[in-house]
């Protein structure tokens, strides 16, 4: 465990919360001190939920200590039974109340209770959200479901052919607090139902536990988020004979492919509304003549495994950006992130600590940066335009409106997005380029409130960014940039002024030069495209 100012993912006990909240009818027994009660914000705030979380705490403080913390963990349980009567009861700790050893989840069992009682150990110092959430998820799935798996695993299952019905699926993974998972799940029941598919459960989101007991009534499970469901469906598919996909809908050559792989599993034939080109606009905008502009943008990719997957084959196949790197704070998802960079040429960045991601960012020289809420503040700082496309996020990338990643209209959500940063940024810098124009009208600012980059101030702007995003170990001389070299850098795109200044001065140093002007600084640039 480490301090820091910012977190990728919280302790597993927020993992475990995020499934009693996404869920009806189940409940959740936290043994956690007076502090860790924080967790409630998460969904009230950022979710925008109008009831707090299915969630009891026993709060215990220091002088409880030198008691009996057990009845204390006791009486709490009781009183949840009691008040909320759940139709199932998930018993676990927080990180702190983890060095207590009081194993409350033993002790609820214990009770003579009668209801199931999910006991959860999750190991709050080598383990995060993700994986707390899917262990949640397997446990709960695992607990109601265990005896019905061990009548008769020999049994052949009956195919929706021989019943004479629909085939039907269960969609899992959603969850509260994930990117976009209610839109998700709205897009894709669509899109089934236009290709002949019914929805058996979707769960953990509105689902009940009694809903939980009808999963091996599917014909097949659709994996949607693997960080949260894929150790559910293989435990489903080891227990139940029941198959899950493997390709998350997000894009449209993905949403293609996971329709195909989908009625392959079914034994369905595969319906003519799955390649219909106008299903999403995306398709035209990239053979657009308008799309040139886009062609060849550098683009950095960091989040959860299953976007920035999703994000990189998007934007390498659908949108003609370069990847120039991509990573994730998922460590469960590491080895999958790592084969996709490879594809790709490049090495994937694993790791939990936003500042080695800024600096990577900063290496890489992007145009655009796909990333959590923590890499639009490091992107903002360095002047490269920015979408959010995965967890943490922040309240804005939580819409009122529809707004899903995956299917068709996902795809239109994600061009839009991408997009639009990246225009504004073109606009910026054109307001750059004509400032000194006679028929320019003074004072006239961008829609970011920027002068255009060629004013006092907008020059001083531009100089505190790239001062950030130098590397200051390249050399150890002092370098003086004249007015006039300032001057011809501020014409430069504000997204590779970064990367021009660097170049720039790297060159003056190998030639000797001292000081920069805009002689040396189209000197850099012949050298450099050598």
């Amino acid at each position: 465990m480490e301090l820091t100012l910012w977190t990728y993912e919280g302790p597993p006990h927020i993992g475990a919360m995020r499934i009693a909240t996404s869920m009806k009818g189940l409940h959740y027994v936290l043994h956690a001190p007076q502090g860790d009660t924080y967790a409630d914000l998460l969904f009230t705030m950022i979710e925008r939920r109008g009831a707090r979380p299915p969630v009891t705490y026993t709060t215990f403080q220091a002088r409880d200590l030198g008691g009996d913390t057990a009845e204390l963990v006791k009486g709490h349980i009781s009183e949840a039974v009691e008040r909320f009567k759940p139709e199932a009861l998930l018993v676990g700790e927080s990180c702190t109340a983890e060095l207590i050893q009081d194993q409350p989840g033993s002790l609820a069992k214990g009770m003579g209770l009668n209801l199931p009682i999910i006991s959860l150990e999750l190991p709050a110092y080598s383990k995060k959200e993700n994986w707390g959430a899917a262990e949640t998820f397997y446990q709960l799935v695992r607990g109601l479901l265990k005896d019905i798996a061990e009548e008769d695993p020999s049994q052949p299952k009956t195919s929706w052919k021989e019943e004479g019905r629909r085939p039907r699926v269960n969609l899992l993974g959603p969850s509260l607090l994930g990117f976009r998972c209610r839109d998700d799940v709205l897009e894709i029941q669509k899109i089934l139902g236009e290709n002949g598919i019914d929805i058996n459960v979707i769960a953990p989101l509105g689902a009940a536990p009694s809903d939980l007991i009808r999963l091996p009534k599917a014909d097949a499970n659709v994996c949607l988020y693997p960080e949260i469901a894929e150790s559910t469906c293989i435990w489903l598919e080891r227990n139940f004979k029941t198959p899950f996909t493997t390709t998350v809908p997000i894009g449209v050559k993905a949403t293609q492919d996971f329709l195909e792989e989908l009625c392959s599993l079914l034994d369905l034939e595969v319906s003519n509304l799955i390649n219909k080109a106008e299903q999403s606009k995306l398709p035209w905008y990239s053979k657009s003549v308008d799309s040139n502009y886009l062609t060849g943008k550098r683009v950095f990719i960091f989040g959860d495994g299953t976007h920035v997957i999703a994000a990189a084959r998007i934007a390498n196949e659908e949108l003609g950006f370069e990847v120039v790197g991509m990573g994730t704070y998922s460590r469960e998802m590491a080895r999958k992130v790592r084969t996709a960079a490879k594809e790709l040429g490049l090495e994937a960045l694993i790791t939990n600590d936003y500042l080695e991601v800024e600096e990577a960012m900063k290496d890489s020289a992007p145009e655009l940066v796909l990333g959590t809420q923590m890499e639009r503040h490091s992107a903002k700082r360095l002047g490269i335009p920015c979408a959010v496309i995965s967890t943490p996020m922040h309240v804005q990338d939580v819409p009122a409106r529809y707004s899903p990643q995956m299917g068709w209209e996902g795809a239109n959500v994600i061009f839009d997005d991408w997009v639009h940063p990246l225009m504004m940024g073109l606009e910026e810098h054109l307001i750059g380029m004509f400032r000194h124009d006679f028929e320019f009208k003074d004072g006239h600012q961008s829609h970011l409130g920027h002068l255009g980059g060629h004013t006092n101030q907008s020059a001083e702007t531009s100089r505190e960014i790239n001062k950030d995003a130098i590397n200051q170990t390249s050399s150890k001389e002092a370098l003086l940039w004249t007015p006039e070299g300032e001057s011809e850098l501020s014409k430069i795109p504000f997204f590779v002024r970064g990367k021009v200044r660097r170049n720039t001065e790297k060159y003056a140093i190998q030639v000797g030069c001292k000081e920069i002007d805009g002689e040396t600084l189209l000197d850099a640039k012949a050298h450099f495209s050598k």
